[in-house]
């Protein structure tokens, strides 16, 4: 049941539908992307390589990165090539003690250092 004052005010609103869907697809792409943690006792840099964009990023002790890796990226500690990470985009992360660990559980744990899709044991 509708309740319209006038025909005017039942009209189809494209400016407001719009505005909808907007809001909808960013909320989605938020949805999708890596939160990561310092649950360290030291800071962490991190080099974040997102297809041809890398970005730094210094993570103090306790503070956390939301709204990275959309669409999958490889995670870099301190500089170090043998501490990479590859991420889907859609994990919740933490860096303790120089590692990187899953903090959702059903996920297995962390990576292997330098694994990449389709080698499981890190070789």
């Amino acid at each position: 049941m509708s309740f319209c004052r006038d025909r005017r005010s039942c009209r189809f609103d494209p400016w407001g539908l719009a505005a909808s869907a907007i809001a909808v697809l960013l909320t989605t792409s938020a949805v999708s992307a890596a939160t990561i943690a310092n649950r360290g006792d030291k800071e962490v840099k991190l080099t974040i390589t997102e297809g041809s964009s890398v970005q730094d990023e210094v993570l103090p002790v306790g503070k956390v990165v939301v709204g990275v890796c959309q669409k999958g990226c490889i995670i870099r500690l301190n500089d170090n090539a043998k501490d990479e990470y590859e991420l889907d985009g859609s994990e919740s992360v933490s860096v303790e003690e120089g590692f990187l660990y899953y903090d959702s559980p059903g996920d297995g744990g962390a990576p292997p250092v330098g694994s990449t899709p389709g080698d499981q044991d890190g070789k």
